[in-house]
């Protein structure tokens, strides 16, 4: 006999049968019975966040982690401050499932204009539609536990969020279970697969110099290990994008490190640019990722490979998945080779000049002796991104970053979403006072649940990534006295640092501290930049002329 569910129970239950352990977000009238069945659940905890965009940002960092993530917002209101978070979770391929209460089904009858409703009850529906890959109304008891399985298995699927609207009417509205669960039905067709891995290992033994460049959906398809497989087995270094830094250690023979066009570092760059072979695995052709447009790849020399699309030279294959095709290269005859290539420097000692004013070049030579891999290093958008290019990661998935969606604030909340997914890793937080400024409330919410994330404030008084394009009051952001965080919310602690001395002993005393978070408020000169963001400004310039 078919079983009966309540259906917020079985929506609980299928998030904690996928490894969602931890939902994210702010109660709301219309969720609030959802809310409290969660609260009594032994199956997920939820968090509460200070605003919905830092629960967003931290169920996205989550769903980076751990595969998928979940955040839990009212109606209107609060739908529609995720739409943000949610469109770069869409952008970057994080599968995050976005559950909203909704005004119960009998109050919405005859259309009555009840709070947080914006122009129908279906607008905030159609909203999501935009940057979800599948959603739904749960406000039919016959179909919604087969629609909740549904929208699950399309984040999962597709690694993009999906959106689950809950009328309030419906969380206890008991529900049969009469259908089975979907699992993946995505196969390559084998002719396809078996001729597009023939004609790119053919490319491949061809070439002289092939070179590896993985992109972040190597890791969104849990495909870490068959990369590295590939790499080992062949000889064939791998770069790859900042967007997918640390999809493989830095420390593994075969890495490159971050190529990134005229941003990243000369070496790596004329070795990728130079090869007369880059195999593209999962990376997506971005500004960022392309370092602006500064990079110069040859198509006709390409093989692109992502979730969406196979390209061999001039040819397209169709129906030839991604995973079926890396495990395809890994077991063809595919000759190994010695090719010798640039590697990422190893962090150096850090000798601190005692009085010396702290650059953002010292800072993060300073960081690269500091990191372990116990860390989880999370850069925000700015010269904090552009200098964490040549940081040193010792292991796969200890850096995450917004770095094609570029999104400002997701550093502080993100901690609280790594904390969870793993809490064995301490993060790193790298954010510049104008993204901090966005988000920064969060470590409030880092306080309360005694995360001892080490937060570290690049303070320049303003954008500085914008200033060398053209500058104005319009970059500069109200001076903060960021030290004094910590006397407001009652916990943690903080240092200001403006000597390399001073950010020596701040490192190690916060390094000492675990009892809840550390604040770093590094005071940076205005036209002080990253090197990274130099060699872009050198290069954007000289191409002016």
């Amino acid at each position: 006999m078919p079983k009966t569910y309540q259906i917020g129970t079985y929506l609980i239950e299928q998030l904690h049968r996928h490894g969602v352990e931890n939902v994210f977000g702010i109660p709301g009238d219309y969720v609030l019975g959802f809310y409290d069945l969660m609260s009594r659940s032994d199956q997920v905890e939820v968090i509460n966040t200070c605003d919905e965009q830092g629960a967003g940002f931290a169920a996205d960092a989550y769903a980076r982690i751990k595969g998928l993530g979940a955040v839990c917002v009212t109606y209107g209101v609060g739908g529609l401050k995720v739409t943000n978070t949610t469109a770069q979770a869409f952008a970057e391929k994080s599968p995050v499932i976005i559950i909203s209460g909704a005004p119960g089904i009998r109050e919405q009858e005859n259309n009555p204009l009840l709070h947080h409703k914006i122009r129908d009850f279906g607008s905030q529906k159609k909203i999501f539609a935009e940057f979800t890959v599948a959603s739904t109304v749960l406000d039919d008891p016959s179909i919604a536990l087969q629609e909740i399985d549904r929208v699950i298995h399309a984040a999962l699927k597709h690694k993009r969020p999906v959106y689950i609207e809950l009328p309030r009417d419906m969380v206890f509205r008991e529900s049969t279970h009469a259908h089975k669960h979907r699992h993946s039905d995505t196969t390559s067709d084998q002719n396809a697969l078996k001729e597009a891995v023939g004609e790119a290992a053919a490319i491949i033994n061809n070439a002289k110099s092939p070179v590896f460049l993985a992109g972040v959906e190597v890791h969104r398809f849990g495909l870490q290990n068959a990369l590295i497989r590939l790499a080992e087995k062949t000889g064939i270094p791998v770069a790859s994008t900042i967007l997918a830094k640390s999809v493989i250690p830095d420390n593994l023979p075969c890495s490159l490190g971050i190529y990134e066009g005229a941003t990243g570092l000369a070496e790596i760059t004329e070795f990728v640019e130079t090869s007369d072979c880059i195999i593209f695995l999962g990376a997506f052709l971005t500004d960022l990722n392309l370092g602006i447009y500064t990079a110069k790849i040859d198509a006709t020399k390409s093989i692109y490979a992502t979730s969406e699309k196979l390209t061999i030279h001039h040819h397209s294959y169709k129906n030839v998945f991604f995973p079926d095709f890396l495990h395809g290269l890994i077991d063809a005859d595919i000759k190994h080779r010695q090719i010798e290539h640039p590697v990422p420097d190893k962090p150096k000692p850090f000798v601190a000049a005692a009085k010396t004013k702290i650059t953002v070049k010292r800072l993060f030579e300073r960081l690269n002796a500091f990191t372990t891999a116990a860390d989880i290093v999370i850069a925000d958008v700015g010269d904090a991104l552009f200098a964490a290019n040549d940081l040193y990661i010792h292991e796969a998935t200890d850096f995450l970053s917004p770095a094609y969606y570029a999104s400002l604030g997701f550093a502080v909340p993100a901690a609280i979403g790594t904390h969870y997914a793993n809490p064995a890793l301490r993060p790193i937080v790298l954010v510049g006072d104008g993204a901090f400024q966005m988000t920064g409330m969060e470590l409030s919410t880092i306080a309360r649940y005694g995360i001892n994330a080490i937060v570290i404030l690049l303070n320049n008084e303003g954008y500085s990534t914008e200033r060398p394009m053209l500058d104005g009051p319009f970059n500069d952001v109200h001076l903060w006295h960021y030290c004094k965080l910590p006397e407001v919310l009652g916990a943690g602690i903080s240092f200001l640092v403006e000597t390399e001395q001073d950010l020596d002993s701040a490192l190690d005393r916060a390094r000492a501290y675990s009892a809840g978070f550390s604040l770093l408020e590094v005071k940076i000169a205005k036209n002080d930049r990253s090197p990274a963001l130099n060699r872009l400004t050198s290069h954007l310039k000289k191409e002016v002329k």
